[in-house]
C-alpha cells in the first residue's frame, strides 16, 4: 500500500524530493531491530520491483511506498552480508536486473580525503572523477566530485534516462567530495553532475575530472578507461629523464590542430589522419618539437582553447583519448618531443563548466576584483584555496604521466604574477603586505614547477610571461619562479617593430635589433614566432615585411636565418614557414595552395635547412643560455645595417653569421677569423635553393693573416641584399 508524502518520515521525504545528501543513510540495505534486513530502492521508472538474493536464497518481492518509485522489501535475518540485485519492472513489460548502487561501501578513503584538504593530493585524478571499478567482484564506474556546499548532487546519464532522483551520491563530510559507486556502467556512458546547490537552485554540471567529453553546444561527460592504451614509446621514455633540453636543439613547430589542413567539406582531421600526416611533415622539416595549442577539451572554437572547459579530457573534436594517446605516441617514434600548452590563469563562465560549481564561488575568487577577467570575459581561480591547486597541479601531472606530454608551455603568465594586471586603480585588491603580487599564485607556480620536475625529470615548464619579472625560469631554490624556460616576447617585439620598417629607417632603429643580446641569458629563452603575431589585424609574417614582393621574401628569409642563428631555442606557428600571405583563421586550413610558387617552396626549404643546420652544429645550440657561446665581431654598423657576430662552443665547433637588412649588396666585405685554413658557406638565405638571387660565396673562402675585427685572420666575403649568411671553416 503506497504512502503519502506527509505519512513517510522525514528521510524517506528528503530523498523523494531529491534533497537528501546521505541517501545510504536510508537507501539499500539497512538491519532492523528484529534482525531482520530491510532494503529499500527508489526506482521512479518500476511498475513492480523485486530483490533477488544471488545465493538462490529467493525472490522477495518489494512495497511500494509512494507513487514515484520508493520501494522497501524485507529479507530474512540471515540474508544480511549477502548479495543481491534489484529486479524492476516497466510498465511495458520489460525486466532490468542490477546490483544496487547503495549495497556497496565508500569510495575514498580516509587518506585521499586528508591529503585533498592540504591540497597535495597529486595523485588526485585516480579518486575524483569517473573510474572504472571492480568492487565485491561487480564492474561498475565509480564517480567522485568535489561540491562541499551543495546540498544534493547525483549522477544523471544515459544509463539512468538522465534522472537526478536514481543515483543520487554520498558526501564525505571531511572533505566536501560526494561519492558513488554505479554498477555495470563501463566506458563510453555519458553522464553528468546534478546539483541541488547552496541556495537552492538546480543546475547540471560536467564532471571538471571528465577523461573525455562531448564538444562544442554538447556537453556531456563521457566514462572512460584510460588505461587499457598499450604504449609503443619505451625508448623515448626511458632516454627522456636523462635528457639535457638546454643544451640540447630545440626548434619548436607551433601547431592549432583544428586547422593545420582539413578534410573534405572543411572537417577537421582526426588525430589519426593527423599522425599520418602532420609528424612526417614535421620530421621532414627537421623540427624537434609540436607544441599544441590547448587539447583540453573546449566548448568555443573561437577560443582557440584558450578557454577550457575540460582540464582533463583532450578535446574529442578529433577522436577519443586514446587516439590522441596515438598522435603523442607516433611523435615520440619518430623523436618529436610534444608540448602542449597549459591554461591555469582563468576559464570560462559556461553554465555546464567550473564557474559557480556548486552554487558558490568554488574555484574562482568571490569578489569579481580578484576572481574575474574583464577583458576575457572569464574567471580566475582561487590560488589561494588548496583544492583549487591541487586540481590544477595535479591535472599538469596527469598530462605528462598518462599522455607522456614532453613540456606544458603555461599560458598567460603575466595575468597571475600580478593583482593589477589590466586593471585601473580601485579595481583590484592588494596582498596582505599592500603590494600588487599575486603571493597566491606565485606559490602555486613554484609548487607546480617543483613537482613536475621531480616527478618526471627531463620534461620541460615553459613560461609565456611578457613583463620583466625576475628569475621566471630560475630554480625555486634560488628564488625563482622554477619554470625551465620562458618565451622571449621581447626580442619577438623588438624584432618584428625592427623588421617591418623600410630597410632605408632601419640604421635608425639598429638598438632595437641587438638589444636582446643585453639579456639574452638573464633568463632560459625560447625565442618564438607564436600564433598571437600572424591575427587580428597583425598581417602574416610573410605580409609583415616591407618592400614589394621580392623584397618581402628576402626579408622574412634573412629574417629566420637571424632568428635561427640568435641564442635562444625557437619556435615557428604553422604556416610561417610557407610564407603564408593570409592571416591565420581557426576556421579554416593553411593556405596550402601557395606552395605551387617557387618562392613559397623556396622558404619552406630554408627551414627545414635552418633546421638541419641549427640540429647538426652544437655552436648553434649547445650553449643558448649562457655565456660564451655568442661573440659580437661587429654590433655597430648602424650605416649599413650590418650585424656579424660568431656562434661557438667549447669542442670547437663555431659558425661566423653576418645579416644584411638593407637591399644593398656588400661585396668585397672583410670579416674576422680565428684561425687560418678554408672557409665555406654552410647556408645563404640568397640562395637559388631558396628562390633568392643567389648572390654568395660559392668557392671557398681562404683566410689570410691579415687581422680584423679583434680576430688574428680574415676572409673577403660577399653579403648578398637583404640576407643571412652563416659560414665556417672546413
Amino acid at each position: 500500500m503506497s504512502l503519502t508524502a506527509n505519512s513517510l518520515d522525514e528521510n524517506a521525504t528528503r530523498i523523494l524530493e531529491a534533497r537528501h545528501h546521505d541517501p545510504f543513510s536510508y537507501l539499500g540495505p539497512h538491519r532492523l531491530n528484529d534482525g531482520r534486513l530491510v532494503v529499500r530502492a527508489l526506482q521512479p521508472q518500476a511498475h513492480a520491483l523485486d530483490i533477488v538474493l544471488l545465493d538462490g536464497g529467493g525472490t522477495f518481492s518489494a512495497e511500494l511506498l509512494h507513487p514515484n518509485g520508493l520501494y522497501e522489501a524485507y529479507l530474512p535475518a540471515d540474508a544480511w552480508g549477502k548479495a543481491y540485485e534489484i529486479l524492476w519492472h516497466t510498465h511495458e513489460g520489460k525486466h532490468v536486473q542490477h546490483r544496487d548502487a547503495y549495497s556497496f561501501g565508500m569510495c575514498l578513503g580516509d587518506l585521499d580525503m586528508h591529503l585533498f584538504r592540504e591540497g597535495r593530493h597529486w595523485r588526485l585524478f585516480e579518486h575524483l572523477g569517473a573510474h572504472p571499478k571492480i568492487k565485491d567482484g561487480v564492474s561498475g564506474m565509480q564517480f567522485a566530485v568535489w561540491a562541499p556546499n551543495a546540498k544534493r548532487v547525483s549522477v544523471t546519464g544515459d544509463f539512468n534516462c538522465w534522472d537526478g532522483r536514481v543515483h543520487s551520491m554520498r558526501l564525505r563530510m571531511e572533505g566536501g567530495i560526494w561519492e558513488l559507486f554505479i554498477p555495470h556502467i563501463g566506458p563510453g556512458a555519458h553522464y553528468k553532475f546534478e546539483l541541488l546547490g547552496a541556495h537552492g537552485q538546480l543546475f547540471n554540471k560536467s564532471d571538471p575530472f571528465a577523461f573525455f567529453a562531448q564538444n562544442g553546444p554538447q556537453t556531456a561527460s563521457l566514462t572512460w578507461d584510460f588505461h587499457l592504451y598499450q604504449w609503443q614509446d619505451a625508448e623515448w621514455m626511458q632516454r627522456r629523464p636523462a635528457t639535457d633540453p638546454y643544451h640540447a636543439p630545440m626548434s619548436i613547430y607551433e601547431v592549432h590542430l583544428g586547422s593545420w589542413k582539413r578534410g573534405e567539406n572543411n572537417r577537421p582531421l582526426s588525430y589519426n589522419e593527423l599522425a599520418d600526416q602532420l609528424i612526417p611533415y614535421v620530421k621532414q622539416l627537421g623540427f624537434t618539437h609540436i607544441e599544441l595549442m590547448p587539447v583540453s577539451e573546449f566548448p568555443f572554437d573561437g577560443s582557440w582553447g584558450y578557454q577550457v572547459g575540460g582540464y582533463y579530457a583532450p578535446t574529442s573534436r578529433f577522436g577519443n583519448p586514446d587516439q590522441f594517446r596515438h598522435f603523442v605516441d607516433r611523435c615520440h617514434q619518430e623523436n618529436i618531443g610534444v608540448i602542449v600548452d597549459w591554461v591555469p590563469a582563468h576559464f570560462p563562465k559556461d553554465a555546464h563548466g567550473l564557474a559557480r560549481f556548486d552554487g558558490t564561488a568554488l574555484y574562482e575568487h568571490a569578489d569579481p576584483r580578484q576572481g574575474e577577467h574583464m577583458d576575457w570575459g572569464t574567471l580566475i581561480f582561487n590560488y589561494g584555496r588548496n583544492e583549487v591547486r591541487n586540481f590544477l597541479i595535479a591535472n599538469a601531472l596527469f598530462w605528462l604521466e598518462h599522455y607522456h606530454i614532453d613540456g606544458i608551455r603555461v599560458d598567460a603568465v603575466a595575468s597571475m604574477l600580478y593583482l593589477d594586471y589590466s586593471r585601473e586603480q580601485g579595481e583590484w585588491v592588494p596582498n596582505v603586505h599592500g603590494g600588487r603580487e599575486n603571493l597566491e599564485a606565485i606559490a602555486f607556480m613554484k609548487e607546480l614547477n617543483l613537482q613536475c620536475y621531480t616527478q618526471h625529470p627531463g620534461v620541460m615548464m615553459i613560461a609565456e610571461e611578457s613583463t620583466s619579472w625576475g628569475g621566471v625560469s630560475r630554480p625555486v631554490a634560488s628564488g625563482g619562479l622554477g619554470f625551465g624556460f620562458k618565451w622571449n616576447m621581447g626580442w619577438m617585439n623588438d624584432t618584428l617593430k625592427y623588421m617591418e620598417k623600410e630597410p632605408i629607417h632601419r640604421k635608425y632603429h639598429h638598438g632595437e635589433a641587438t638589444f636582446s643580446m643585453l639579456y639574452a641569458y638573464d633568463e632560459n629563452f625560447i625565442l618564438v614566432l607564436s600564433h598571437d603575431e600572424v591575427v587580428h589585424g597583425k598581417h602574416a609574417l610573410l605580409d609583415k615585411m616591407p618592400g614589394d614582393r621580392w623584397q618581402k621574401f628576402a626579408n622574412l628569409r634573412m629574417f629566420l636565418g637571424w632568428m635561427w642563428t640568435h641564442p635562444g631555442k625557437k619556435l615557428l606557428f604553422m604556416g610561417c614557414e610557407i610564407g603564408q600571405w593570409r592571416e591565420w583563421s581557426h576556421e579554416r586550413q593553411l593556405d596550402w595552395e601557395v606552395l605551387f610558387g617557387e618562392e613559397h617552396r623556396g622558404l619552406q626549404k630554408l627551414v627545414a635547412d635552418l633546421n638541419h643546420l641549427y640540429t647538426s652544429r652544437p655552436s648553434l645550440h649547445r650553449r643558448d643560455h649562457e655565456n660564451g657561446g655568442f661573440r659580437w665581431l661587429d654590433a655597430n654598423d648602424w650605416e649599413n645595417s650590418l650585424f656579424v657576430y660568431v656562434r661557438e662552443e667549447p669542442t670547437g665547433d663555431q659558425c661566423t653569421v653576418l645579416v644584411n637588412a638593407t637591399p644593398v649588396p656588400r661585396q668585397g666585405y672583410r670579416l674576422g677569423v680565428s684561425q687560418p685554413g678554408t672557409y665555406r658557406e654552410l647556408l645563404n638565405t640568397d640562395s637559388g635553393l631558396y628562390s633568392g638571387a643567389n648572390m654568395g660565396n660559392g668557392a671557398g673562402l681562404n683566410a689570410e693573416p691579415t687581422p680584423w675585427q679583434g680576430q688574428p685572420y680574415s676572409v673577403v666575403v660577399t653579403v648578398p641584399p637583404l640576407a643571412t649568411v652563416i659560414i665556417a671553416k672546413e
